[in-house]
């Protein structure tokens, strides 16, 4: 437990090391101006990653950023998430209870943002167990006998599909944007060509996205925090499909939609 002097330091006073607003004057993050030195120059990406992170990046590496997040939010309200979003449209939510609503179910350990934490540690630690003299082949062959002989790394294989479509363009853009393969990258290349020959897997985008960011020297809990909001504008875009339908349209049930087996109808006492 902190000492009551902790306690005694935050009476009455709001600290921030993030920045602020001063009244008449106007905002800062990091040191920067906003509104003199960061609106119509930084880009919202550029800005994201300031306030986040508390870095200002280059502006290649804010559209990289930006172009993933296109990459990770689609509109099809199939997917969980934007399913969330237009469950709330139909039930008439707002808009924002409902974008809400979605971000907070991709913070799951299935989907979403919330795996990158694992692609990240894998991979970063794959690269140290590599440069300790592991082959691809042998971290490969190491995680697989962890789950009884079955590819269960995270930033590998898909469960519905095989290979991932978003890897090919993101690559292209990295290479116009100047990117080289850094070590990460690299090795999650050579991992994904063990795993392609022996057991038919690839990389997704979560192991794409760990190992070049890794690359670029964040840590797991960083990009956590970056991609916090990657499915927001899918869902908001299911959110106003169903909300302009006639309300409650969106996967309505019959009652003998309900495969019910409890017990049958008796009288309430």
């Amino acid at each position: 437990m902190k000492n009551r002097e902790t306690w005694d330091r935050q009476r009455g006073v709001i600290r921030s090391r993030k920045g602020g607003w001063f009244a008449g004057k106007g905002a800062f993050s990091h040191g920067h101006s906003i509104l003199e030195e960061l609106v119509g120059e930084a880009s919202y990406f550029q800005m994201l990653t300031l306030n986040v992170l508390g870095l200002l990046p280059e502006r290649r590496l804010a559209d990289w950023l930006e172009a993933v997040h296109i990459c990770l939010s689609w509109p099809d309200p199939r997917i969980w998430c934007n399913q969330i979003g237009a469950l709330a449209g139909t039930a008439r939510a707002s808009v924002v209870a409902a974008t809400s609503a979605g971000v907070l179910a991709a913070d799951s350990t299935m989907y979403g943002s919330r795996p990158l934490l694992d692609g990240v540690a894998f991979i970063q630690q794959a690269l140290r167990d590599h440069q300790d003299g592991l082959s691809a082949a042998e971290i490969v062959q190491r995680e697989v006998q962890k789950h009884r002989g079955k590819v269960r790394i995270t930033g590998y294989a898909r469960p519905l599909a095989s290979g991932d479509e978003r890897i090919p363009p993101m690559e292209q853009l990295t290479t116009r944007l100047g990117f080289e393969h850094g070590p990460h990258l690299t090795l999650a290349y050579a991992i994904e060509e063990v795993l392609r020959l022996d057991y038919k897997e690839s990389m997704n985008i979560n192991g794409y996205v760990s190992a070049f960011l890794s690359d670029q020297g964040f840590n797991a809990e960083q990009i956590y925090r970056l991609f916090a909001m990657v499915v927001m504008s899918g869902v908001t875009a299911c959110y106003v499909d169903a909300v302009e339908r006639p309300a409650e349209t969106f996967l309505p049930l019959r009652c003998d939609d309900i495969d019910y087996q409890g017990p049958p109808p008796r009288d309430v006492p």
